[in-house]
């Protein structure tokens, strides 16, 4: 079980913290995700982390705001959001494959994406 939690209302350059923490499963030898999906739009990636933050893996609109990590000893992986945008406004959620071949290559093409948290809402207000 993935439960993800942080998210919050915050204006538009503010941050925010998510975090996801696995529960009934070890993830430490699993790259991880995080995923978006905003107000009537199809569920994006965000950013992916190989299964000991070596290798990140992020999508255009997010690069250089948001930052991926992961702290295996606690089987949490974090989001660190910046500068955030209006646009940035979506349920987010985290996700872990079905097998450890998964890099964050896959991930952040939806490859191999097993377990989904229940998502934790982030709102930007401009």
């Amino acid at each position: 079980q993935l439960v993800e939690s942080g998210g919050g209302l915050v204006q538009a350059g503010g941050s925010l913290r998510l975090s996801c923490v696995a529960s009934g499963r070890s993830i430490g030898i699993y790259s991880m995700g995080w995923f978006r999906q905003g107000p009537g739009k199809e569920r994006e990636s965000v950013a992916s982390i190989s299964w000991n933050g070596d290798t990140t893996a992020y999508v255009d609109s997010v690069k250089g705001r948001f930052t991926i990590s992961r702290d295996n000893a606690k089987n949490t992986v974090y989001l660190q959001m910046n500068s955030l945008k209006p646009e940035d406004t979506a349920v987010y959620y985290c996700a872990a494959p079905s097998t450890p071949v998964a890099g964050p290559g896959d991930i952040i093409r939806h490859s191999y994406l097993e377990d989904w948290g229940q998502g934790t809402q982030v709102t930007v207000s401009s």
